[in-house]
């Protein structure tokens, strides 16, 4: 039975397990034995695979910072007007959390204890800093309150979408779905963001 297991066992799976025992126990207090529990594989088995523990979590973090990344290069966040290309970015940034949510979830709870989470720290505040750039854009062009500074803004439109993975689950019966609350952040953050005047 563990043969058969072992011998149908891929990375990916394998990273599914991980980013799931990680969320659950955190990943200082994740050993490389509760991976090898959750996978059923001997944990030599995991070493085929890949180095370590942590060769994992950056697997996992990096498809969630690709992902957000990839949100920039597309068109809506290239073309038009600043405050259209934000309005594109945070309903792609919301539609991204819920479809890479365990990924997402795992890459908001890192706090700085390895260079893998150092790492993910430093390329957050670089999507961050591109935002609050698209934002401070949009300002400028009128389109954005000025009374509201684009630090702050930004801050506050993250945490907005960011608090999704604390209770977003779609397996649950009536869950809204992820268009609904993509709809409802970019109406609720731009409503109050917006001059007076214009529609969300």
């Amino acid at each position: 039975m563990t043969m058969a297991k072992r011998d149908t066992y891929t990375p990916e799976s394998l990273l599914a397990v991980a980013v799931e025992v990680f969320n659950e126990r955190g990943y200082d207090g994740t050993s490389m034995e509760h991976l090898s529990r959750a996978a059923g594989i001997s944990k030599s088995s995991i070493y085929h695979h890949v180095k370590g523990k942590e060769e994992l979590l950056r697997l996992a973090i990096s498809r969630a910072l690709d992902s957000l990344f990839g949100i920039l290069e597309e068109p809506g966040a290239r073309e038009g007007r600043a405050v259209e290309r934000l309005e594109h970015v945070a309903r792609r940034t919301t539609e991204v959390l819920m479809a890479e949510l365990p990924h997402v979830t795992l890459l908001l709870r890192v706090r700085g204890n390895t260079d893998t989470e150092r790492w993910a720290m430093e390329r957050r505040r670089e999507f961050d800093h591109q935002v609050a750039e698209l934002l401070k854009q949009a300002a400028a062009d009128g389109d954005l309150r000025a009374d509201v500074d684009a630090r702050l803004a930004t801050r506050l439109l993250f945490g907005m979408i960011n608090s999704i993975v604390e209770w977003y689950r779609p397996s649950r019966g009536g869950a809204a779905t992820s268009d609904e609350v993509a709809d409802a952040v970019v109406r609720t953050a731009f409503a109050g963001l917006r001059t007076q005047g214009e529609g969300a």
